[in-house]
């Protein structure tokens, strides 16, 4: 008579209390281990995912070049900060103009034109136009900085202030004034003309919107 196998009567092939895992689950040597680089040695780790699900994070963004117009655009605002600062010749070479339209201001009113009151007013006109002088220069630079930057917001800003001067610009043509300081003039709107124009071409506009584009 013969016995036999008990194995062969368990259901998976495998008695209880063997030590072996139930059929089709791995054994303690079956897990797999770090995959094998077919040329040796073991692969890198996958990168991180994204714990929130979707793609992985986004690398950080490198610089983005400013274009020869933006640059040039700079040049031009600085040069404009010049000829603010050149203006100022004109401010302390005009004492005479000011101290004669102060007396005929004082006759007309009927006041009587006191040489200290004279002085005084004079004075003033220079610190007043020193200090608008100055003021407009460091506008230009500091929308020269903004602009560089590629800050959308200066970029409207410089327009609105070209627009101020060329108002009053063609405002003061009404009044009389030497040559040289309406030469001047000129200049300087056209300067800023041409620093507006720059800022709004094609090149320039792509390159504002790259700097103000979210950066990771």
């Amino acid at each position: 008579m013969s016995h036999d196998d008990p194995s062969r009567h368990e259901p998976f092939g495998t008695p209880p209390g063997s030590g072996r895992p139930p059929h089709g689950e791995p054994g303690p040597g079956d897990r797999p281990g770090p995959q094998q680089d077919p040329y040796g040695g073991y692969s890198a780790a996958p990168p991180p995912q994204n714990p929130y699900g979707g793609a992985p994070a986004a690398a950080p963004a490198g610089p983005v070049t400013r274009p020869r117009s933006m640059d040039l655009a700079v040049l031009l605002m600085r040069v404009g900060a010049g000829l603010t600062l050149l203006s100022l010749l004109f401010v302390f070479t005009a004492s005479s103009e000011i101290r004669t339209a102060i007396q005929d201001g004082m006759a007309e009113s009927g006041s009587a034109v006191d040489p200290g009151t004279v002085d005084a007013f004079v004075a003033l006109g220079y610190v007043v136009g020193t200090v608008f002088t100055v003021g407009a220069a460091a506008m230009w630079l500091w929308m020269a900085w903004a602009n560089g930057k590629g800050r959308s917001w200066a970029r409207i800003v410089a327009t609105v202030l070209f627009g101020i001067s060329l108002l009053f610009f063609l405002l003061g043509l009404l009044q009389a004034a030497p040559v040289l300081e309406r030469l001047l003039g000129v200049v300087q709107q056209l300067v800023g003309l041409g620093a507006v124009v720059l800022m709004f071409r094609r090149e320039s506009s792509e390159w504002y919107r790259a700097m103000s584009a979210p950066r990771y």
